[in-house]
């Protein structure tokens, strides 16, 4: 298998659940799924790793998806409207590390990671993470500890102001998970 259909992801997207009506095959990025379908309420994903978003062009709640079927969206993320785009995440083999920052704009405690942390504030005596560097890698973060509550993925990239980030108006962020091959 070559490097180029490692990184592929492939997931099936449906107008209904339990994998009904219309469908539309992705493998890459789409910022906007009406376009294909009037509304996705479940998805199969063959290969890879994706997030979903609840609004179009990425925005509103975002769930991660790893590999497996998910026959409806309403009642296992909580999205009102199903799924309106979606990002594939690229794998990443490599080391893994971010930096971390207590307020925006890269201000105040700093904390570079290379691992999982189920908890900033037990870990860091963090209270809150309101900036970030991505370095190596992509990462989920999540609004409760031990990887529970509302996700956001995290590119490569410098991050400055999260609360601002894709309508998270004043989320905090408490656990920091790596996204890996195990997708």
């Amino acid at each position: 298998m070559s490097n180029t259909s490692m990184n592929m992801g492939r997931a099936t997207f449906y107008e209904d659940r339990n994998f009904q009506g219309r469908s539309y095959e992705c493998s890459s990025d789409c910022p906007d799924m009406s376009s294909y379908m009037s509304r996705c309420q479940s998805c199969r994903v063959q290969s890879g790793c994706f997030m979903a978003y609840e609004r179009p062009n990425y925005m509103g709640n975002q769930y991660f998806m790893r590999r497996g079927e998910y026959s409806d969206y309403q009642s296992m993320m909580g999205m009102s409207d199903g799924i309106r785009s979606c990002r594939m995440i690229p794998m990443h083999r490599g080391n893994f590390r971010m930096r971390i920052y207590e307020r925006e704009n890269f201000g105040g405690q700093m904390h570079e990671m290379m691992d999982d942390c189920d908890s900033i504030m037990d870990r860091y005596r963090m209270s809150d993470c309101q900036s970030c560097n991505v370095m190596d890698g992509h990462w989920l973060m999540y609004e409760q500890p031990h990887y529970k509550g509302r996700q956001m993925y995290m590119r490569p990239g410098e991050h400055r102001n999260l609360r601002e980030m894709q309508g998270h108006n004043g989320m905090k962020f408490s656990s920091i998970r790596r996204i890996t091959d195990s997708c």
